[in-house]
């Protein structure tokens, strides 16, 4: 798909990678940038068409549909974390608030927009996922969790939405600097650049994009003996 002359809807759009990619789509052509977030007095870029958008909100979402009728490109890039294992005392909450976004927020989107892809000609959808998609060490446990979802949810999208000819795109990476992972000491990777490998994937057609090179590993890691998702020996 090509960025140039598109018209692109990015949810979470107010800060880290979402107002990354707001701006590296206006930098490569967008027509017309919609730039969505839950509180749209947050959505600082210059240029961009701004929208409230809870994506939990199933009243919101129509409104979105209803007020963006010319997208041709949807990126659902809004996600909740919280840290965290499942034998904690309150999993089961942390769990079903963190699959209303991650999961059920990115199904009903590409639900609700996936006719107006169609009847745009197709488009493109881009769902950011993560290495967590693989991996789960009980850290993160529920937002790994959403996101193994979120990724057999962006695949069972992929064949479903072939016969309108959308492009349906996962991007996957590990820490990234962000507020989501202030705290963390660990290697991140800039926002800029899993944005620009995000874009010059779906730019050439792609279905999938490992951003970084501890996702490549990993990814990789995968199908060794021992593969990389059971606990590791030290």
């Amino acid at each position: 798909m090509n960025i140039e002359n598109s018209v692109v809807l990015v949810t979470g759009a107010n800060r880290g990678i979402g107002l990354t990619f707001t701006q590296a789509l206006l930098a490569r052509g967008a027509r017309k940038v919609y730039a969505a977030a839950r509180n749209p007095a947050t959505l600082t870029q210059a240029g961009v068409t701004a929208i409230q958008l809870d994506v939990t909100n199933p009243d919101d979402i129509a409104a979105a549909v209803k007020n963006a009728p010319d997208v041709t490109l949807v990126i659902n890039n809004a996600g909740i974390a919280q840290p965290g294992g499942f034998l904690a005392h309150d999993s089961e909450a942390v769990t079903r608030r963190i699959f209303e976004t991650n999961v059920f927020g990115m199904l009903n989107m590409s639900k609700a927009f996936a006719p107006v892809l169609k009847a745009n000609g197709g488009g493109a959808l881009l769902n950011v996922l993560s290495v967590a998609s693989w991996v789960n060490d009980g850290a993160l446990a529920a937002y790994s969790a959403s996101k193994s979802a979120a990724w057999s949810l962006t695949n069972a999208l992929r064949h479903e939405m072939a016969s309108q000819q959308t492009q349906v795109l996962s991007l996957h990476m590990a820490y990234v600097d962000t507020d989501l992972t202030r705290g963390f000491e660990v290697p991140k990777t800039s926002p800029e650049d899993i944005v620009q490998r995000a874009l010059d994937g779906l730019e050439a057609g792609a279905e999938e994009v490992l951003a970084d090179a501890l996702t490549e590993q990993v990814h990789q890691a995968l199908t060794a003996s021992r593969p990389f998702y059971l606990p590791q020996s030290h």
